[in-house]
């Protein structure tokens, strides 16, 4: 019996409440509706995705026949060694649980006729033992709208340069839209209902101590539904709190998250916490340099080709092809790198020589400040308000470095990661020199593609109280909880596959109940 998606009126239990409409949630919904658990998933805005819906879609699942059929020399032994080396401290548990179901999980996927996934090339973020060259990473591929049920189509969230201007998606779903196209698609296949239109107020416990009831506020009014094997949390982080993230010192700006609008403010979180959840607010979040839009808001941003990224002395202060998580932490380390200018010359006729996450119209950009242009690089400074000295010298200095291939300051190009995107630098791809008047520099700011403290979990996927006993019938994953990975981006498609893989260990354990 097929399902029902939208904003439609609820019954008073099923067997499984999700909250939220990610990657994370929708494979739990998935899994517990193809187990035959009536299954719910309740969606705060109008459009189901949140987040994972902007993503690329990759997801970070080792081990699985998908990299084995792209003849990568991955494994889970060779996962293990790499997290040893990158995570800060290990929780040994939650790591060998996601080792473990990585490759069941994706196994489980590929079963499903709605679900075709292949490995993408995408270099891991960090030179340690265990990298699998040009990454393991595997995402969805892409699949028409015509190809899915239309009502579940109609509610997949566009890209985020679509979005943000009130666009609607495009006729082929490709990256973070596949995945959750296919995954709505699976749920409401096997009967489960997604209700989109319902923001979740709270949580409740039962005589015997079971997290049994979610309230939540929708289109008819306040609801209460009862969960009679379990819930899943799964509805994102507090990135969209400016008071939460003040409260719990995470760096940067709800302004400038990627997180849709208007959403991922952390209530469940503390919902879940007013019954007794345990939390860790320690991993921070998942950062990114973010180009800042003439509206005030930041666009994530990555595979810089070209230019250099200097604070408000004017001097660089990292490797601007550094991962994104990687240089966003260090950006967030000394308060004169946010925001930051980001110089760069004509090369590109004006254009960015970066991907950016919305860009935006250079135009629009140089009317409104966030860009500035100039003949010279003493009139760029002017322009920015830097000192002209020290930018002249710092641009120099770099353009001495492009010219003899080696960064002496930051070793820019010399990692894979570091020439994923490059152009056609020479003698070091990664190092093009800045001298081709005009001359242009953009305002970056410190984004994030999410928070990354939240509920404190086990390898189960079970949310613990504050003396570590798990709460009966309530899970949790993805961005509500505290990561798996710490403070640590392990690679392309971490965030999606650990939600992914806590959320299907979630149903198994509901499964038993």
């Amino acid at each position: 019996m097929s399902g029902v998606v939208g904003a439609v009126p609820l019954q008073q239990e099923y067997d499984v409440v999700v909250v939220g409409s990610g990657g994370g949630a929708l494979t739990g919904a998935a899994l517990a509706a193809k187990a035959g658990l009536a299954t719910l998933v309740l969606e705060r805005t109008d459009l189901v995705g949140g987040t994972s819906a902007y993503s690329g879609g990759a997801c970070w699942l080792p081990g699985s026949d998908v990299q084995q059929r792209s003849g990568l020399p991955d494994s889970t032994e060779g996962a293990r060694t790499y997290l040893n080396a990158v995570l800060d401290r290990p929780e040994n548990a939650r790591v060998e649980a996601l080792l473990r179901q990585a490759p069941r999980l994706v196994a489980e996927l590929e079963a499903d006729p709605l679900m075709e996934l292949e490995w993408i090339p995408f270099s891991e973020y960090y030179d340690a033992p265990g990298r699998v060259p040009m990454g393991r990473s595997i995402q969805p591929r892409s699949i028409r709208r015509d190809e899915l049920d239309p009502a579940v189509a109609a509610v997949v969230r566009p890209p985020v340069e679509r979005d943000r201007a009130g666009r609607g998606g495009r006729a082929t779903l490709s990256g973070g839209q596949a995945l959750i196209g296919r995954l709505a698609a699976m749920v409401v296949r096997d009967g489960g209902t997604i209700a989109t239109g319902h923001h979740v107020t709270g949580l409740r416990r039962a005589q015997d101590g079971r997290a049994d009831t979610v309230l939540a506020e929708g289109p008819h009014g306040q609801v209460e539904v009862r969960a009679r094997r379990g819930i899943l949390v799964a509805a994102g982080g507090f990135e969209g709190s400016p008071e939460r993230r003040s409260q719990r010192g995470t760096p940067g700006d709800a302004a400038w998250t990627m997180a849709p609008r208007g959403t991922n403010t952390g209530e469940i979180i503390d919902a879940a916490a007013a019954i007794g959840a345990a939390t860790d607010w320690s991993g921070g979040g998942w950062f990114c340099p973010g180009l800042l839009q003439p509206d005030g808001s930041g666009s994530f941003t990555l595979g810089f080709r070209g230019g250099l990224m200097v604070d408000q002395t004017g001097r660089r202060y990292a490797n601007e092809c550094l991962p994104y998580d990687r240089f966003g932490r260090t950006m967030a380390e000394a308060p004169e790198r946010v925001p930051s200018w980001f110089v760069f010359d004509s090369r590109e006729s004006g254009r960015l020589p970066a991907i950016a996450m919305p860009e935006g119209d250079p135009a629009d950009h140089l009317a409104a400040g966030t860009w500035v242009t100039a003949p010279t690089v003493d009139g760029l400074a002017a322009a920015t308000g830097l000192d002209p000295a020290r930018l002249t010298a710092t641009v120099e200095r770099f353009n001495r470095f492009a010219a003899s291939g080696t960064d002496e300051d930051f070793g820019r190009g010399e990692d894979e990661y570091d020439t994923f995107f490059a152009g056609a630098g020479d003698p070091n791809k990664a190092l093009v020199p800045v001298d081709q008047p005009p001359f242009y520099a953009a305002r970056f700011v410190l984004s994030d593609l999410g928070t990354k403290g939240g509920l404190v979990t086990d390898a189960d996927g079970r949310v613990l109280d504050t003396v570590g006993v798990a709460i009966p019938g309530l899970y949790a994953t993805s961005n509500s909880t505290a990561s798996v990975f710490g403070s640590a981006y392990p690679g392309p498609g971490a965030p999606l596959g650990a939600a992914m893989a806590y959320a299907s260990l979630a149903v198994e354990d509901m499964a038993r109940c």
